[in-house]
């Protein structure tokens, strides 16, 4: 599940929000027209409702020019003053409702289309939470519309009264509402390939939108199969740039990376979550090195007992992989070599073992008994027989991977016990047999 998503570019709607205001240009009639095609009547009529400035006194007089001139040539900019005024009252499905009636007019011009359709993107934005949106129709409509917004976008001509620097950045600010609309209505048509696509075009123009980067990470996890690696990326950039619900973001990409990795232990997540959010901040695009194991790549590493000791010793990508499938697993008869004891408290103490890494029996016999610095602390619980163990016996336990130090290589185990076979006298005196065979999985 994603987290509901209400943020909306509050700059990019105010910019927007001037820009249909005042940078586009729309011809209001004139009263002085050699042959106009509307009445006297119609003209002071329209200018009395445009006037207005009570919302709903405003939509009072355009509803009684409607139904008394119903036929009007003015009905174009009385369409227009119904979209923003219903916009301004924040009643969203009026506001599409009256663009879409003017854009099904005849020769209607560019600045008034492109004004009535950046209204309509704003009100779908702001409206996306309401049932009435969130239909495929809705959605089907508002991707369309959107498209036609880019299209007359792409079309637009600079207007005389505006300076080089406005215009593109005018037109930078609505290709933004634009790609972001026809993103959020792809995502609800489960289209997420064409929204990651659209979510980059809004990317190109500004790569800092953290509210787009979170769009787009959570598109690409949509994905049959997700693109996880761009996905978790994505998300990271958002928290990075501090956007808006961070703390949200922030719970659903740990959540989102425990289900794609399902490891046992939450905090090596954490790590790697924290990590490529720190990496996320110094970049923008993602390192083609960064790699984040699938749950069933750390379940194969997990089965693949004979390089278990030999990545963790190895470090580096190995040593990463093998200790997110391990860490947290509880082990049974574990075969090692004692090489000190540690007292602690009650009936708790701790073993400095050594744990050989060759597979071979008789390999492995040999470099226990060369062993003299431990790779293992084992920290016994509740067995007091065990005390009775001494300096270089050879046993077995049961314990939980807690703790993973790579250099000087060191393995932690939890709350263990030793097996109580082991604990017998030994025969004649002796030491007890060594059993150095590989770690069985959990539950084998």
């Amino acid at each position: 599940m994603k987290p509901a998503c209400k943020w909306v570019s509050v700059a990019i709607i105010a910019a927007a929000l001037q820009i249909c205001a005042a940078a586009v240009t729309w011809a209001a009639p004139q009263e002085q027209q050699q042959k106009p095609n509307y009445t006297l009547a119609e003209y002071n009529a329209y200018q009395d409702a445009h006037g207005e400035k009570d919302p709903q006194a405003k939509l009072k007089k355009l509803d009684d020019f409607v139904m008394k001139f119903p036929g009007s040539a003015l009905m174009m900019y009385i369409y227009g003053d119904y979209d923003a005024t219903y916009f301004s009252v924040k009643n969203y499905p009026k506001t599409i409702e009256y663009v879409d009636k003017l854009l099904a007019l005849p020769m209607v011009d560019i600045g008034t289309r492109l004004q009535s359709l950046g209204y309509r993107a704003q009100a779908s934005l702001y409206g996306s939470s309401g049932k009435d949106f969130q239909t495929p129709e809705a959605y089907t409509k508002t991707k369309d519309a959107a498209v036609q917004g880019l299209q007359t976008l792409s079309q637009w001509q600079k207007p005389q009264n505006m300076s080089d620097d406005q215009f593109v950045n005018n037109k930078k600010v609505l290709g933004v509402l634009f790609n972001s609309v026809a993103g959020i209505a792809e995502s609800g048509l489960k289209d997420y390939k064409s929204a990651a696509e659209s979510y980059k075009a809004v990317l190109a123009l500004d790569p800092s939108d953290a509210v787009t980067h979170f769009r787009l990470g959570v598109a690409y996890l949509q994905e049959m199969p997700p693109d996880a690696l761009n996905g978790f990326w994505e998300l990271s950039r958002s928290i990075a740039l501090k956007g808006p619900g961070e703390a949200q973001v922030r719970t659903y990409l740990r959540n989102q990376l425990l289900h794609y990795q399902q490891p046992s232990c939450d905090k090596l997540a954490d790590d790697e979550m924290n990590q490529m959010i720190t990496l996320a901040g110094t970049s923008a695009d993602r390192p083609a090195s960064m790699t984040i194991p699938s749950a069933d790549e750390l379940q194969k590493a997990r089965d693949d007992t004979a390089n278990f000791l030999p990545w963790l010793q190895e470090g580096g990508d190995h040593g990463r992989v093998m200790w997110l499938a391990t860490c947290g697993l509880e082990y049974p008869d574990v075969g090692v070599k004692i090489l000190d004891i540690m007292p602690g408290d009650n009936d708790n103490f701790t073993l400095k073992v050594y744990r050989p890494a060759a597979a071979d029996p008789d390999a492995a016999a040999k470099e226990m008994d060369a062993a003299t610095m431990p790779n293992m602390e084992v920290h016994i619980v509740g067995q007091p027989d065990a005390k009775r163990l001494m300096k270089d016996d050879a046993v077995r336990f049961t314990g939980t991977l807690k703790d993973y130090q790579h250099s000087p290589f060191l393995l932690t185990w939890d709350n263990a016990k030793v097996n109580p076979e082991d604990l017998q006298p030994a025969p004649s005196g002796g030491k007890r047999p060594a059993r150095p065979a590989a770690p069985k999985r959990p539950g084998a």
